[in-house]
């Protein structure tokens, strides 16, 4: 028996959107384009956990990757875009008029979906965030972090010998954990994660995945993927969007085993998406 579908204004009522202390909370955010002639996301209102992965996932345009892209303002960088609601660290809103992105965006990093490493060296891809957020003040300081950051990234026995040699040197996986290891330097507490496998193969993907689950022990990290069998692999909580909705959200296994949503169970088994 299929079940029964709900309305947009009760989708955001079904699972569980809420969790005990979370470390970033999201209350009836919407975001316009094009200077508010297109509506890319409907009140959406989703907490991230604290030492936890929440996945989001659905169809390619269905809003998770702006969605996330609201968490740390990224979407300010594009012309006619307007978000509204609220979304709170240590209930400040970081859309409030005095909130300076710089320092937010070092508190929630971001991962993409291409790796981006400077052209820099390994050493000044990581040493470069930290100096500028004035985090260490000398160079036994900043070797020192150089080395817990890659070391954290599992990227330490591999470019310990060569950190002078250029970053976008390293091998497409190499690099992504570079990226991961300069956004770690910065000491954020969330960490976000565009697709970040997207473009690599089956082996880089399993480390990537791997540390994902070590670095959760120290963050909260948000990771849209399009992969659901990675979602199932690497997250405790799941959210299913779909035409700018966030149609469900609840614990990984409840959501892939027993969605409560019509929609999110047609996309699981494959009917759509």
């Amino acid at each position: 028996m299929r079940k029964q579908l709900v309305s947009r204004k009760e989708r955001i009522t079904v699972g569980e959107f809420r969790v005990a202390n979370p470390r970033m909370s999201c209350q009836n955010v919407d975001v316009y384009y094009n200077n508010g002639d297109k509506k890319a996301i409907n009140n959406i209102s989703l907490d991230i956990g604290r030492n936890q992965v929440i996945a989001l996932i659905g169809p390619s345009g269905c809003g998770k990757s702006t969605f996330l892209r609201c968490l740390n303002r990224m979407n300010d960088t594009i012309d006619g875009c307007k978000v509204t609601g609220q979304i709170t660290i240590d209930n400040k809103n970081i859309y409030d008029r005095d909130v300076d992105v710089v320092p937010l965006r070092a508190q929630v990093g971001m991962v993409f979906q291409k790796p981006n490493p400077f052209p820099k060296s390994i050493y000044d891809n990581i040493a470069y965030g930290p100096k500028i957020h004035g985090l260490v003040q000398n160079r036994d300081e900043t070797d020192e972090l150089v080395e817990q950051s890659l070391k954290r990234a599992g990227l330490w026995k591999e470019v310990k010998d060569r950190l002078d040699q250029p970053g976008t040197g390293l091998s497409g996986g190499q690099q992504q954990r570079l990226c991961i290891a300069r956004t770690i330097a910065v000491n954020p507490e969330i960490i976000l994660m565009d697709e970040p496998c997207s473009a690599l193969d089956p082996i880089a993907t399993a480390i990537i995945e791997d540390l994902i689950d070590e670095l959760k022990q120290d963050y909260s990290i948000a990771i849209v993927t399009h992969s659901m069998q990675q979602a199932s692999r690497v997250s405790q909580r799941t959210g299913y969007f779909h035409l700018g909705d966030l149609i469900e959200v609840g614990p990984t296994d409840q959501i892939f085993l027993n969605p409560l949503h019509q929609l999110t169970e047609d996309y699981i088994t494959g009917r759509f998406g």
